[in-house]
């Protein structure tokens, strides 16, 4: 049971996961959390810049876009970010510190599971606070969907890839709830900055907008922000994201412990 991922021993009921995976549900619903400040906080600061008319005058310095369209975006990574890197590893190690993986390693129901669940649980997540910022962008602020739907999907897919990897390593790391609330911290608050959340990135010195398309929060605002332009995301931030679903899930793998 040392490995990050097991597969379903023989005779594990697989209607157990279906259970688990509703449980896990229940528990998001009854502690909401991750989801209020993912998805409602996003959406709050969306509203605010859309209402604001600064916000909706185009600019050189921004290639001709809007300071809005250009947080669409980041916005974006946000959720992504605080749900991947705060409120996945968090539960996970909970029930390490429970026992509550040691108790399911004697039953037929592999530890595992409650890993896949909540993974599922926070990707419904993610995609409920990207559908939302789009919906609150297009229906109340005149933007439009992305142009390039099969590109941001790409994006999209990289991005929670590469940030669910990280938020894992997080898990594999932290021993108590309260270490994975230092690392998280630690590791958020400055990808925030590099993602643009603070200053947008396009006005930051070339220097630290270098920097920032290889963090991973940068990488996904570079990535999602070309397709909603009808353009396919370059090829630098896709391949960083994918770097660090590798590197961070090989990680992950190889220091995570159930109990």
């Amino acid at each position: 049971m040392n490995g990050l991922y097991t597969f379903a021993r023989p005779g594990a009921p697989r209607a157990a996961f279906g259970a688990i995976l509703r449980n896990e549900a229940r528990l998001v619903w009854r502690q909401p959390a991750g989801a209020i400040t993912a998805i409602g906080i996003a959406t709050v600061i969306l509203v605010i810049l859309g209402v604001l008319p600064v916000f909706k005058q185009p600019s050189s310095r921004l290639d001709g876009l809007t300071p809005f369209q250009i947080y669409i975006p980041i916005l974006i990574s946000f959720s992504i970010g605080i749900l991947a890197l705060v409120y996945l590893p968090g539960p996970l190690v909970s029930y390490r510190e429970l026992g509550v993986l040691r108790r399911l390693s004697v039953t037929p129901v592999p530890a595992s599971w409650v890993l896949a669940a909540q993974l599922a649980v926070q990707a419904c997540l993610m995609l409920i606070a990207v559908l939302i910022i789009f919906v609150v962008s297009v229906a109340f602020f005149g933007q439009h969907a992305p142009g390039n739907p099969g590109g941001f999907l790409l994006a999209l897919v990289l991005s929670i890839a590469a940030l669910f990897a990280i938020g894992l390593w997080i898990a594999a790391v932290a021993r108590t709830s309260g270490a994975v609330r230092g690392i998280s911290a630690a590791v958020l608050y400055p990808l925030l900055f590099f993602s643009g959340l603070y200053y947008p990135v396009q006005l930051m010195p070339s220097v630290m907008l270098d920097i920032s398309h290889f963090t991973p929060l940068g990488a996904v605002v570079q990535a999602t922000v070309y397709p909603m332009f009808g353009e396919f995301p370059p090829t630098s931030p896709l391949l960083v994201l994918a770097a660090y679903a590798l590197v961070f899930g090989f990680l992950a793998r190889r220091f995570f412990r159930w109990e």
